[in-house]
């Protein structure tokens, strides 16, 4: 049986966002659609739960393999808004159209998925009003016949 070589962690490349303003999201249908992002959580990605390849054969440890797909997680903001919002979400809600994430150095990150969940929160005085927004991709190209896409990142220079 070999044991894993141990790696050193090397530098990395590329240069570190130093704060996370103004990070937008932005809908290919709406560009300017009425909410003003106040913390916004980028997609991500999620590997899946491991497959249990364990046998009768194991005789110490439970083994396990990655899987082949992975899934991309949903983009979230919670933002101010006006609420004139409200028609215009009842306008793109479910339809699956890109959507882009810039960061504050300018790069983006473009998706394709649909506004799934839009959801005002409590309204108190003294605090301003928000809404949380939940941003579901799809990975896959609605105008070029469904087929998979992953999300697309447009580095700036330097980065």
């Amino acid at each position: 049986m070999a044991a894993p070589a141990p790696t050193a962690r090397a530098t990395p490349g590329g240069i570190a966002l130093r704060d996370g303003h103004s990070t937008l999201l932005t809908c290919a249908l709406d560009d300017d659609i009425e909410f003003w992002e106040k913390e916004v959580q980028p997609i991500g990605f999620d590997g899946g739960d491991a497959v249990d390849t364990t046998t009768m054969h194991n005789t110490t440890v439970r083994t396990k393999a990655s899987r082949t797909l992975i899934d991309v997680t949903e983009a979230t903001t919670n933002a101010a808004y006006d609420p004139g919002v409200l028609d215009s979400i009842l306008a793109i809600l479910n339809v699956e159209t890109t959507w882009t994430i810039t960061f504050p150095d300018g790069s983006t990150w473009a998706f394709f998925g649909y506004l799934r969940v839009a959801n005002p929160q409590s309204v108190a005085e003294g605090a301003q009003p928000e809404i949380a927004i939940n941003i579901q991709p799809t990975n896959t190209d609605p105008a070029n016949g469904w087929v998979e896409a992953v999300p697309f990142l447009t580095n700036v220079a330097g980065t």
